[in-house]
C-alpha cells in the first residue's frame, strides 16, 4: 500500500524493511522514488519535513562558518518535501561536454565517464523540472531571434548561450518537486512517502560489510525528541543534499570510526558553490537596447522560456585554460561622464552610430577549482536530535577570478570586433569581486565520485566506496562543477542511479 505517513503516528520502535529507503525528499530524492515507481521495489521515501515549512526542523540545518563569507548553513536550504525546489530560480542548462573532462590546467578535475552516458536521461530530467522543449545551443538563437536580435559577436571565444527554466502548472515559475509530484508519489502502488521521520545515524553490521539499519526518530512539539524508529533496507540512498549526507556520513562513526566512506579522510571535502559576483562588467549595445530575452526570462513559441547567457567555447577554455562561466544582463545603468566619453570616442574609433548606445550590468556564475581545503567538518554542538553540527569553511581562490576576467576581456574584444558594443571590466582587485559577493546555493562535490577510493567517496554508479548497499545521489557527488546551474543534471545523473538500482536491487 502506497500513502504519506507521518512518522509522528507511529508507535515507538517500530520496524520498517523497505527494499530501497531514499533519505531525503528533495529533486534527486523525489525523482529516484518516481524512477523506481515502475517497479515491485518496496521504496520508503523519509523526509525530515513535512509538506511545509516548519522553523524547529529548519533549525536542525543551522551550523558554523569560517574562512571567505558565505551563507549561513541553514539559509540555502529548506528542510520539507520538495527540498531546494521550494525555493529554486528554475535555472537550467545542461553540463557541457568539457565540463566532465579531466583538465589539466584543473587539479582533480573530470568525472569517471562523458557527458554521453548522461545524455540518455537528460529528455526526462527536462520533463520533470518542466523547462519545455530541449532549446539551448541547439536552436537557441534561431527561436529567440523572433523575439528580437541576438547581440552579434565577432569571432572568438566566447557565444550566446541559452538558459532555460522550469515552469509549473500555471504557469508559476518555478516547479516545486515536492507540491508538483505530490499525487505521483500517492498513486505509485509501491513507493511510501514518510513525513517528519529524521536519519540520525547509519548503522553498518558489526562487520562493517554492509548498512544493517537506519536510526530514525521524529521531532515532538516542543522541538525535542519524540518517536524512536527502525529501517533496515536492502538498499539505502542518501538524498540529503550536499551538506547533510556529509553529516550523517560523518557522524555515523560507531563501526567506522572516521565515518562512512571517510577512509580516506575525503567526506565533507572538496566543498563547492558557483560564486555569483554582481556588477562585475558594463556593457554597452551601440544600437540601443537589448532584446528582451538578455535581461529577464522570456517564454517562446515552443513553450521554452529562455534567457540569453555568455559562455566562453570549450576551445577557449583548453587554449587560455579557463573555467567555466557563465555572464548574464542584469539591468541597465546610466553611465557617468567617463563612460559616455569612452562611449563616443569608441564609436567614432569604430565609425559607428553610438547616439542610441544603451548601457547595462553584467553578473555571472563562475565555476570554481576543486579545493580539498575547502571542506565541512563536525562540530562538538549538537542539535535538538542530538547530531553533531556542521561547520564550513569556506576558501575562493584569487585564480578563479582571474580566469573569468580573461572570459570578460575576450567578451569586450568580440563585441569590438562585431561593432556592436564594448565592455568595462569594473572588478581587478579581490576586494571589489567579493564587495557584491552572492551565491548560488548550489552544494556541491562534498561525496565525490571518482573510481579510485583513494580519490573520491562513491564510484561511477554513485556507491559508497566500501559500503556495497550505501549509495549518493545529488550534486554532491560532481567531482567537478561546472558554471550551469546542477538541478536539471543532478536529476539526470539520479535517473541513471534509478536504473543502476533496478539492477543490483531487483
Amino acid at each position: 500500500m502506497s500513502a504519506y505517513i507521518d512518522a509522528r503516528t507511529l508507535p515507538g520502535g517500530t520496524v520498517l524493511s523497505p527494499d530501497i529507503a531514499i533519505v531525503g525528499g528533495g529533486p534527486a530524492g523525489i525523482s529516484l522514488a518516481l524512477a523506481l515507481a515502475d517497479t515491485k521495489l518496496n521504496v520508503l521515501l523519509l523526509e525530515s519535513g513535512g509538506r511545509d515549512f516548519d522553523s524547529n526542523i529548519q533549525s536542525l540545518y543551522a551550523g558554523a562558518a569560517s574562512g571567505v563569507p558565505y551563507a549561513a548553513l541553514d539559509a540555502g536550504r529548506l528542510r520539507f518535501l520538495g527540498g531546494g525546489t521550494n525555493h529554486w530560480g528554475g535555472w537550467c542548462r545542461p553540463m557541457d561536454e568539457i565540463d566532465f573532462e579531466a583538465r589539466d590546467w584543473i587539479a582533480h578535475s573530470g568525472w569517471p565517464f562523458p557527458r554521453k552516458a548522461l545524455e540518455p536521461y537528460f529528455p526526462r530530467a527536462q520533463t520533470l523540472v518542466e523547462a519545455g522543449a530541449w532549446t539551448y545551443d541547439g536552436s537557441g538563437d534561431a527561436i529567440a531571434s523572433a523575439k528580437g536580435p541576438v547581440l552579434p559577436l565577432g569571432k572568438g571565444g566566447v557565444y550566446t548561450s541559452w538558459f532555460q527554466f522550469s515552469k509549473m502548472r500555471g504557469d508559476v515559475l518555478p516547479t516545486q518537486f515536492g507540491k508538483r509530484y505530490e499525487e505521483n508519489l500517492r498513486r505509485a502502488a509501491h513507493v511510501t512517502p514518510l513525513l517528519h521521520a529524521n536519519v540520525t545515524a547509519i548503522r553498518l553490521a558489526p562487520d562493517a560489510s554492509r548498512v544493517d539499519h537506519l536510526d530514525v526518530a521524529t521531532l515532538n512539539a516542543s522541538g525535542g525528541i519524540g518517536t524512536r524508529l527502525t529501517v533496515k533496507p536492502r538498499v539505502t540512498v542518501l538524498a540529503c543534499g550536499g551538506m547533510e549526507n556529509v553529516r550523517l556520513l560523518l557522524a555515523s562513526n560507531d563501526v567506522m570510526k572516521p565515518g562512512l566512506g571517510n577512509q580516506n579522510g575525503l567526506v565533507g571535502r572538496f566543498f563547492a558553490d558557483n560564486p555569483i559576483p554582481r556588477d562585475v562588467a558594463t556593457l554597452v549595445s551601440f544600437s540601443g537596447a537589448l532584446a528582451p530575452f538578455y535581461a529577464s526570462n522570456l517564454a517562446m513559441d515552443n513553450g521554452a522560456i529562455l534567457r540569453a547567457t555568455f559562455a566562453p567555447t570549450a576551445e577557449f577554455r583548453r587554449a587560455r585554460k579557463l573555467a567555466g562561466s557563465l555572464s548574464t544582463v542584469e539591468q541597465p545603468v546610466t553611465l557617468d561622464e567617463t563612460g559616455t566619453a569612452a562611449v563616443v570616442t569608441t564609436a567614432i574609433a569604430l565609425g559607428v552610430d553610438a547616439s542610441r548606445a544603451r548601457a547595462y550590468s553584467l553578473g555571472c556564475g563562475i565555476e570554481l577549482k576543486p579545493d580539498p581545503d575547502r571542506r565541512l567538518t563536525l562540530t562538538g554542538e549538537r542539535d535538538a536530535l542530538g547530531l553533531p553540527r556542521l561547520k564550513l569553511h569556506m576558501t575562493l581562490s584569487d585564480e578563479d577570478f582571474a580566469r573569468f576576467r580573461l572570459t570578460l576581456a575576450e567578451l569586450g574584444r568580440q563585441l569590438l570586433a562585431s561593432k556592436a558594443g564594448m565592455l568595462r571590466i569594473n572588478c581587478s582587485t579581490r576586494e571589489e569581486w567579493l564587495k557584491n559577493m552572492d551565491w548560488g546555493h548550489h552544494h556541491l562535490g562534498t561525496t565525490r565520485m571518482h573510481v579510485d577510493p583513494k580519490q573520491g567517496v562513491v564510484n561511477a554508479d554513485g556507491q559508497v566506496h566500501g559500503v556495497p548497499n550505501l549509495y549518493i545521489a545529488g550534486s554532491g557527488v560532481f567531482p567537478s562543477y561546472s558554471a550551469s546551474n546542477p538541478t536539471m543534471n543532478l536529476v539526470a545523473l539520479t535517473l541513471r542511479l534509478g536504473d543502476h538500482l533496478k539492477k543490483v536491487a531487483a
